[in-house]
């Protein structure tokens, strides 16, 4: 068993929103549906028999969604990572977990779904372009990361051969 499980918390879009995800990774699955008992009402304000929770894995890790309210909202201090091989990969993931998002996106490969969530679409060779012992290669690799908004391999490449 997983010790850490991120708890993703929404309004009401919970199920919604683990179909998106689970429709984006692969290896990906619903594990168990939680819902709300007629008990409590006074406290959690939600119809009886309502999604609560909903525990799912993308790619092998565990994620609870949960029909919280409107108390929070997400915003940027939590992200997720999704570590890509190639560009392709990067470019599908980037394009599907943005479909509906903020058109705005951040910096270094950041971008927000359409249910507020951050997400960082990186290559799984980033680190070792930016833990060069030559500190001249990682300085321009990162000149380069910071120019961007979707990642682009190629240019990081040349970057690191200058």
């Amino acid at each position: 068993m997983q010790k850490i499980t991120p708890c993703l918390w929404f309004d009401d879009q919970a199920e919604e929103a683990v179909a998106f995800y689970t429709a984006i990774f692969k290896s990906s699955k619903i594990l168990e549906i939680a819902r709300y008992p007629e008990s409590g009402h006074e406290f959690h304000g939600k119809r009886a028999g309502s999604v609560m929770t909903i525990t799912f894995e993308l790619n092998g890790q565990t994620f609870t969604a949960l029909n919280g309210g409107p108390v929070f909202t997400f915003n940027e201090a939590i992200s997720f990572q999704v570590s890509c091989e190639n560009q392709r990969e990067m470019d599908e993931y980037w394009q599907k977990l943005s479909e509906g998002g903020d058109e705005k996106a951040q910096q270094c490969g950041w971008l927000k779904d359409k249910y507020g969530v951050s997400w960082q679409i990186v290559p799984t060779m980033l680190p070792a372009l930016l833990t060069y012992s030559n500190q001249e290669t990682a300085k321009r690799v990162m000149n380069a990361l910071l120019s961007m908004k979707r990642i682009d391999i190629a240019a990081l490449q040349r970057a690191a051969n200058e």
